[in-house]
């Protein structure tokens, strides 16, 4: 089979944990958040393992707490393999020297899952193909029509140095995350109450008036409303008000989902000292070309190839959960 093996490119972030228990690794660490631990089902996001852009908005503040900045300092490397065949993953050594030893992520590079031969391996050991008619026939093995069609290349996570010498004889390079900073002046932020999803007039705006905001400030959409622009005349909804100062802070990679939960983990605590913002934003970007969504559902591009989740931390640590995809993908858990 070797001679005519497909190869692919991959992308590895590093810094593999050995135990995937979050209750053990994680939430002992940051009591604060201590009143998420019940409801919010941490454990569901380790079935997401494809996050390509992390994204936090903290209103009335201009300067990152050093934590913070640690936190996102230790985001880690990832890997990119090239001309690497698919059945190299499924090879004893490969299984014993990174599946068995904790969770490893894969996701064919630079593919389009409704045109391309596309794989993907989960944390669980599970590699899932999505591949055209003819190389499933050439393949031989048992699966299912997809609902799409679609696609091709790779991305795990691991130690970096054992990465560095296991893909020695194949194209290996180090990435870093890109992560950039911004202060956001005179922002118009919509007035929210924790325990009022649906928004009152004149009195706070309602989970979909916050979300369709939020899409517009992560994009650089002005808010102005503006009859002489051609790109958007989108407005703040209201109520709302204006603050000073909001940092905004974007990571774009490959990032794999316990550094998510540390970012979590950070941001609630940010409210264990007096703070003038009332809440805050975590987006998670998961994706497009990804053939799987939430844990282990078939997702497609469709139109945009929809993939992700947002977390609205308040003050008092209530929150708000909003997950989304694309229309024709299963509903998130």
């Amino acid at each position: 089979m070797e001679g005519g093996a497909r190869t692919h490119t991959f992308m590895l972030p590093g810094k593999l944990r050995t135990c995937l228990s979050i209750t053990c690794q994680i939430l002992p660490f940051f009591p604060c958040s201590a009143r998420l631990q019940g409801s919010l089902g941490l454990w569901k996001m380790y079935g997401e393992g494809f996050k390509q852009k992390v994204s936090f908005l903290i209103p009335e503040c201009g300067l990152l707490p050093e934590v913070l900045k640690s936190t996102i300092a230790d985001i880690g490397d990832y890997y990119l393999v090239r001309s690497l065949p698919i059945h190299e993953l499924v090879a004893h050594e490969f299984i014993d020297a990174f599946v068995k030893k904790g969770s490893c992520y894969a996701l064919t590079y630079k593919t389009k899952i409704d045109q391309d031969n596309t794989a993907a391996l989960l944390p669980n050991g599970k590699l899932i193909l999505s591949v055209d008619k003819d190389t499933y026939e050439e393949l031989g093995l048992q699966g299912r029509p997809s609902r799409y069609s679609g696609k091709k290349v790779m991305r795990y996570s691991a130690e970096g140095s054992t990465l560095m010498s296991y893909f020695s004889k194949h194209q290996i390079q180090a990435l870093r995350p890109k992560i950039t900073f911004s202060t956001l002046r005179d922002l118009q932020c919509p007035v929210l109450q924790s325990n009022d999803l649906q928004g009152k007039p004149e009195e706070s705006c309602s989970t979909e008036e916050l979300f369709e905001w939020l899409g517009a400030v992560l994009n650089q959409v002005s808010l102005d409303n503006k009859s002489s622009s051609f790109l958007s005349t989108y407005c703040c909804p209201e109520p709302n008000t204006v603050v000073e100062k909001a940092f905004l802070c974007t990571i774009t990679g490959f990032i794999i989902p316990e550094k998510i939960i540390q970012l979590l983990e950070q941001l609630c605590c940010y409210f264990g000292e007096p703070k003038l913002a009332y809440w805050l934003t975590l987006t998670v970007h998961g994706f497009a070309d990804s053939p799987v969504s939430w844990r282990e559902s078939e997702h497609g591009f469709h139109k945009g190839g929809e993939n992700l989740y947002n977390f609205v931390i308040f003050r008092n640590l209530d929150y708000w959960l909003q997950m989304a995809v694309g229309a024709h993908d299963d509903c998130p858990p």
